[in-house]
């Protein structure tokens, strides 16, 4: 464990240049008033946990929580995995309860209003571990399933190769991809996909293509046709068997480490969630590189992040969401959720959210119109610690902590320029 965080530690010091001028790559207007604040100056979302606030039906017990999304209602929508129950990651298999369905929509105030999906049907097969969930301007639902081989297939099931569109009813509308599938990052083939986002612009649909394929791909959301996909820094995916492995750590006298650690660093590891801007900017969470990369609708890379390189805890930059107005982004940590400046990827603060609480770090998180914060979370146990309870935690927004600017200035920084 030490030798890994000297090596982390070297390379934040490495990479800080980048999260610097990531300051000045995203414009003049980041130094105005009413953008977020700056490091030390305050301002700050302030959160406080509701417990018990989602009211589950008795007759069902909620799964693993994989994915959370709120609609234009300001409802909230949650994507579980009703087989978890009976293939837990640990503990005892409960083959008595009545597994909640997959898809369930609950109103802000946590009031069950329906529930459906986990059966396969014409066109297409209902994956085999669920993954992903985002809901379009259209108010069409969008999923997607993460199995691959033996890997995360509780049902034994072909491969989760597909995009699942459905309306809000649960209607199936239609399929990007194949079940059963194998391939590579030179291929069509979907392998492992973690989340996926609506771009009502161009009417396309991103997804974290993230397990298997560790890249960003962009289909036609009528036609399913591939439209672009990329990897870190907009490189060219480059398929597992291919690239620099990441090596184990290194004495610290061994001072060309780095140079080792680089080439891994310039592909996705584990891309877990995608999200884009209203000024169609593509944010891409890289869990297994602890990272937010941040390119154009195209994929030409604009900046980059680190989180937790010198946390014990080796899930990091799991999911992002925005706040209402966008001035911040929530990345999920473990076990905190940091606050970041959007527009300059300051890391602002954070709150706690995992284990410290006595219950899971987020798998994914969402905000509504409200600004409250919700997280799924990584287990099969409650929200409350208790077995069966809804695995789903609100942070309900209580306002801004006090904004004093101080003596530090942030300045517009050329990335051209050779002294930085």
């Amino acid at each position: 464990m030490k030798r890994r965080l000297l090596i982390g530690l070297v390379v934040a010091e490495i990479i800080s240049l980048a999260a610097v001028q990531s300051q000045g790559v995203f414009g003049k207007e980041a130094l105005d008033s009413d953008e977020a604040p700056h490091i030390g100056e305050g301002g700050l979302p302030q959160f406080e946990m509701l417990k018990g606030w989602l009211k589950m039906p008795s007759k069902w017990r909620m799964g693993f929580g994989s994915d959370v999304a709120a609609d234009s209602d300001g409802n909230i929508w949650v994507l579980s995995r009703p087989r978890t129950l009976a293939h837990p990651r640990s503990g005892k298999p409960d083959l008595t309860s009545t597994p909640a369905p997959p898809v369930m929509e609950f109103d802000n105030a946590g009031n069950f209003l329906q529930g459906w999906g986990g059966e396969s049907g014409p066109g297409y097969q209902w994956p085999s571990n669920e993954h992903g969930l985002t809901i379009d301007e259209k108010g069409f639902i969008w999923i997607t399933g993460n199995a691959d081989g033996k890997d995360n297939n509780p049902a034994g099931l072909p491969n989760d190769n597909e995009i699942l569109k459905f309306t809000k009813n649960g209607k199936f509308v239609m399929a990007i991809g194949k079940s059963g599938q194998t391939g590579s990052n030179s291929t069509d083939v979907l392998r492992g996909a973690t989340g996926v986002r609506y771009y009502a612009k161009r009417n396309e649909v991103f997804v974290s293509d993230g397990y298997g394929n560790n890249r960003i791909i962009v289909f036609d959301a009528d036609t399913g046709k591939m439209k672009r996909m990329w990897s870190a820094y907009g490189h060219t995916p480059v398929d597992r068997d291919k690239r620099p492995p990441i090596p184990a750590a290194a004495p610290i006298e061994f001072c060309p480490m780095i140079c080792d650690v680089w080439p891994a660093l310039q592909q996705f590891e584990t891309p877990h969630d995608v999200l884009i801007s209203k000024d169609d900017l593509v944010y891409v969470s890289d869990r297994g590189n602890k990272r937010i990369q941040v390119f154009t609708i195209d994929g030409k890379f604009i900046a980059e992040q680190y989180f937790g390189l010198d946390s014990e805890y080796y899930l990091q930059a799991r999911s992002v969401a925005f706040s209402p107005d966008e001035r911040f982004l929530y990345v999920a940590g473990t076990p905190i959720t940091y606050i970041v400046n959007r527009r300059t990827l300051e890391i602002l603060g954070s709150f706690l959210s995992g284990a410290a609480q006595d219950h899971p770090p987020g798998h994914k998180i969402t905000t509504d119109k409200f600004g409250n914060v919700y997280e799924v979370q990584a287990d099969t146990t409650g929200a409350d610690g208790k077995s069966g309870a809804p695995g789903v935690y609100k942070f309900q927004f209580k306002g801004y902590s006090p904004r004093t600017p101080c003596c530090q200035t942030t300045r517009n920084i050329d990335p051209n320029d050779p002294g930085h």
